[in-house]
């Protein structure tokens, strides 16, 4: 008896908590959605602008000629890796990658809210938007010849034929973004990562985590060099550039707002519609129990899950 007693009581537990997983779930969808519906021209312009990136690095290759591998420092103190272990590399910003963007979308699954996921995009778009437009104007300044294995000398892939059509010229394949050749200065793997890691630096609340993505982008840079993707200058002018861009484009942008204020969705003179503001914000539909405080101190983000914002009406 004892035991179905502990059954029905887990049942219970676990239905009660699946629907505040799934009222807190609706909440941020209704509360993100308010916030594309105004900011939807940034997320457009920064998606069609990593078209043109694409486009771009895809239009170098056209003029890629390969050549002798330059004198690099980094080629003389990292052992080269090999064909064989170049995906070392790309293991590395795919865990990245994956983690920033899962990162970003925790505002519908936890109820700890620390940023809205449509403003963070907003904002990191803009850092990448910046950072690549200086490096279509490096790498169309200078075409260096590839020192990735697919772009030296007897390469099929290392020169493209010019396009047929315009449609291909304007196509962008996922062969062509793997083995291009040309776009060399500044890493555009690098671009990613500086940005995402700057991002949650400044946004994320773990410090464990903040510290081990610096150890993954220092371990990438490393292996980028090692796998022969690219030369050294590559990944230094990186690393200034891509800090120096994110820190004027940050200081620009007005801060993200605080997740308690509500002042991004209309409140009415009925107090029960400002409750349910209230709530919505805070991803909460249900038990009241669950609104949780939330500080603010100088627009910062304490570490370890204390949340602290400047409240802005028009943070992008």
């Amino acid at each position: 008896m004892a035991l179905v007693g502990t059954d029905k009581d887990m049942s219970f537990y676990i239905g009660r908590e699946a629907s505040k997983l799934w009222k807190r779930f609706c909440a941020e969808v209704t509360t993100e959605i308010n916030l594309l519906a105004e900011n939807w021209k940034y997320i457009l312009g920064g998606l069609i602008c990593q078209y043109i990136h694409g486009l771009a690095a895809r239009g170098v290759h056209y003029f890629h000629r390969p050549g002798p591998i330059l004198q690099d420092v980094g080629f003389y103190l990292l052992p080269e890796l090999g064909q064989d272990r170049a995906y070392i590399s790309e293991t590395v910003f795919t865990t990245v990658f994956l983690s920033f963007v899962l990162w970003t979308f925790h505002p519908f699954i936890f109820k700890t809210k620390k940023i809205y996921t449509v403003l963070i995009w907003c904002r990191v778009l803009a850092f990448l938007v910046g950072c690549q437009l200086l490096r279509i104007l490096t790498f169309y300044s200078t075409q260096l010849p590839g020192p990735n294995y697919h772009c030296r000398e007897g390469s099929k892939l290392a020169t493209l034929p010019p396009p047929d059509n315009i449609l291909q010229a304007l196509l962008i394949v996922p062969r062509g973004v793997l083995y291009g050749c040309g776009d060399l200065i500044f890493s555009s793997h690098m671009i990613f990562s500086l940005v995402f890691v700057r991002t949650y630096q400044k946004y994320g609340t773990r410090r464990f985590i903040k510290q081990c993505a610096w150890l993954a982008v220092i371990a990438q840079s490393l292996l980028i060099i090692a796998s022969r993707k690219h030369y050294t200058v590559d990944v230094v002018v990186a690393w200034y550039t891509v800090n120096l861009v994110v820190f004027f484009i940050d200081k620009s942008l007005p801060e993200l707002p605080d997740r308690t204020s509500a002042l991004l969705l209309p409140v009415t003179k009925d107090s029960k519609s400002k409750e349910e503001n209230h709530k919505l914000l805070n991803g909460n539909l249900g038990d009241p129990a669950e609104w949780r405080p939330r500080t603010q101190i100088n627009g910062k983000i304490v570490e370890d899950g204390k949340t602290v914002h400047e409240a802005v009406i028009n943070g992008v």
